[in-house]
């Protein structure tokens, strides 16, 4: 009876697709998960269910994702529903712990290869011994060519001709790419060192080449669970062929509008074609976004909607749940630095107003866009992190921090709360609790040392999770000595604390993250989609980047580009997947989701006074500034010239609106002309009403009185 609960608990809350998703029968199923469908919870609760009822053992499963942070998410969200013992791990992490566990077998007792924490110092000597300096930018784009080829299962004599079907940008000619790659792999032999992609050769080789490693393997897992199935490598999907040894028993999950990582061999055809290969296979489509309002749903299936290709056959058409939020908000600059210093500007309003700098993100499309961002959030006292760019646990603060924790542990008395301790600890390292100092450097160190903070707080009010079944332990404070070994186990398993500040992000890192607040920045042709996409596929894969940045916004976006590079620069079009700039003409909204279209017309170009965009509304272009700019209204200004509007329009008999819209009366009182030409610049004050109302309004700005010059009885004997 508490089992067959326990298994209705895992059910409760679940849409209809996730519930079938589920409860599925054993065998190949395939869940097409949209961004914020809950995929995550379907797929736990999948591998929950089926042991609750008892159709698996959870110790015979295996899920396998791609980021160490989504499998430390899998097990958190299976031990919170009662299941322990399911091993969740990167297909790195997994093939790891198998080849290490056979190597006394597989090795002849012969001591395990060292691996090769990157592949450029190797790629280096390489170049060299092929007759190429390569700097380091160089020998990156070479370490990515040699990953992408032995992800792909090419082999240094194969590199050309694969090269030039799958149309490789080579960062050198292609046959002294391969005779890099050739001296790569000679330099590792060499050296009694392996990479990456040979761990999980080695791994494929083992249960290939090995019966009783394959029975071993075969008999611990026998029901497997692949997340972001879309972004499978040749590779990787042989390694799963060989731990599934024809079985079936297979659940995957992914979304073909995601896949954006063609470049290092992934491929969504296992997705596409799952199926074909498994005609009795289950497929379930998660379509009820929880994650963004309707608003932000809406720009991104249209986006999308204007996919070609082989992944659009799976493309799906999401459905926000969440209550209507704010239009994406689109934003066009004259140049680039305009659009840093005003994306820092919302950026600090934002903050202001009570988002935290957590919950905000700019995301552009390569890294080398990021300086503009750090320098205008650094002059704006905005904290900020950049995503990706240097691993939390490496960075020489945090392994300062590391050492001053447990030297605090000699020191420290054990009954310290932990929270306290680590404060005292850290001010060793001359971090303090007070103010945090001004942005940049120094107030990125002082973020990253507020995380272990926080990390410490929540770490004492977690009390610890048994599996069902387990008596309860005796409960007692964590001490300083416990958080040093979890702080250990997440620098092992790079899981991060949050660090308070906005994200800067390519929007490839960006992938399965999500904020309340994203800025999709730098829209223009030649960035998104880039001058290197020149094929109809990398161009389609472009338009997914961009469906992926939309969908890390929970509730506010913006959308920006620059006219401009540098101020004066030659003018740029806006990116060709933006539907919002769709030449048809009118100012209309198109639906949810959708944001204003620009002009066929060749109008005057009216910037925001405040932010500086350009402003395509005609009441935004009235009142001179953008709806979600700080309005700077003279209330006082605004009543006299509600008054005067009255006046007039009573006397003369009309409506008020036809003396002056409430826009208007809100521009003339936020913007307050002061000469004719700042009066005629805003919109709706023509030769007509100037000559009619121009000096008396002028007068109303300077400071007069309405009965100065509007008495009561001026009017009375008007036609």
């Amino acid at each position: 009876m508490a089992v067959h609960s326990a298994a209705e608990r895992v059910l409760a809350g679940l849409d209809p697709e996730q519930r079938s998703a589920v409860t599925a029968p054993a065998g190949p199923v395939c869940i097409l998960a949209g961004a914020g469908t809950g995929k995550t919870r379907a797929v736990t609760s999948r591998i929950a269910h089926r042991a609750l009822t008892g159709g698996i053992s959870a110790r015979h499963v295996l899920a396998v994702t791609f980021t160490a942070r989504a499998a430390a998410e899998m097990r958190a969200r299976l031990t919170a529903l009662g299941v322990g013992g399911v091993q969740a791990r990167t297909f790195h992490a997994a093939a790891l712990r198998q080849v290490r566990y056979f190597a006394p077998r597989l090795l002849e007792g012969r001591a395990m290869p060292e691996l090769l924490d990157s592949k450029v110092r190797v790629v280096t000597l390489a170049a060299a011994k092929v007759g190429l300096r390569a700097d380091r930018a160089a020998a990156r784009d070479l370490a990515g060519e040699i990953e992408w080829a032995k992800s792909s299962l090419v082999e240094p004599g194969e590199y050309v001709i694969a090269a030039a079907k799958a149309l490789r940008d080579t960062p050198y000619e292609p046959t002294k790419v391969a005779e890099v790659f050739a001296a790569y792999e000679k330099i590792k032999r060499g050296n009694g060192v392996i990479d990456f992609e040979d761990m999980l050769r080695a791994a494929v080789w083992g249960i290939e080449e090995h019966p009783d490693v394959a029975e071993q393997v075969r008999g611990q897992y026998r029901h497997f669970v692949v997340d972001e199935y879309q972004d499978v490598n040749p590779l990787q999907q042989r390694l799963l062929e060989a731990w599934l040894g024809g079985r079936d028993d297979l659940t995957v999950v992914g979304d073909a509008s995601q896949t954006i990582y063609s470049f290092t061999g992934a491929t969504s055809s296992y997705l596409v074609d799952f199926p074909r290969r498994y005609r009795h296979a289950t497929v379930v489509r998660l379509v009820r976004d929880y994650r963004s309002t309707p608003q932000v749903v809406g720009l991104a299936n249209a986006v999308i909607s204007q996919a070609r290709g082989a992944e659009a056959r799976l493309r799906l058409e999401l459905h926000g749940q969440r209550p209507p939020g704010p239009e994406p908000d689109l934003r066009i600059f004259t140049d680039e630095p305009a659009e840093a210093n005003a994306v820092a500007a919302r950026c600090r309003a934002l903050i202001d107003g009570g988002t935290p700098a957590r919950e905000i993100a700019v995301l552009f499309r390569t890294n080398a866009q990021s300086e503009a961002y750090e320098k205008a959030l650094s002059e704006a006292q905005v904290p900020y992190v950049v995503q990706g760019a240097e691993r939390f646990f490496e960075r020489p603060e945090v392994r300062q921090a590391m050492v001053a924790l447990r030297a605090a542990t000699r020191s420290i008395p054990g009954e310290t709360p932990l929270p306290v301790a680590v404060v005292e600890a850290l001010g060793a390292v001359g971090w303090a609790p007070d103010a945090p100092p001004a942005g940049g450097a120094a107030r990125e160190r002082w973020e990253a040392l507020a995380a272990l903070v926080q990390l410490a707080e929540e770490y004492a009010s977690t009390p610890e999770v048994l599996p069902i079944g387990q008596a309860a332990a005796v409960e007692r404070p964590v001490t300083l000595g416990d958080f040093n070994e979890e702080l250990a186990r997440r620098a092992a398993q790079q899981h991060v604390p949050t660090v308070e500040g906005v994200t800067l992000a390519s929007l490839h890192s960006a992938k399965g993250l999500e904020w309340d607040a994203v800025f999709l920045v730098g829209l223009s042709e030649g960035t998104l989609p880039t001058t290197y996409a020149k094929t109809p596929e990398q161009v389609e894969e472009e338009r997914r980047l961009l469906y992926v940045g939309i969908t890390r916004a929970r509730e506010w976006l913006w959308l920006s580009y620059a006219v401009a590079r540098s101020p004066g620069g030659r003018a740029r079009r806006p990116s060709r997947f933006l539907p919002q700039l769709d030449r048809s003409g009118g100012t209309e909204r198109a639906g949810a989701g959708t944001v204003r279209r620009t002009e066929r017309r060749r109008t005057q170009v009216v910037s925001c006074r405040i932010c500086g965009a350009t402003l395509l509304a005609g009441a935004d272009r009235k009142l001179g500034r953008c709806p979600t700019c700080p309005s700077d209204i003279d209330e006082e200004l605004y009543e006299r010239l509600r008054e005067w509007r009255q006046r007039v329009a009573g006397a003369q008999k009309i409506p008020a609106y036809v003396v002056f819209t409430d826009a208007t009366l809100t521009a003339l009182a936020e913007r307050k002309p002061g000469r004719t030409e700042e009066l005629v610049a805003i919109a709706g004050i023509g030769p007509r009403k100037l000559g009619l109302y121009g000096d008396t309004v002028l007068a109303l700005v300077g400071g007069a009185a309405v009965d100065d010059v509007c008495p009561q009885k001026s009017f009375e004997n008007s036609p």
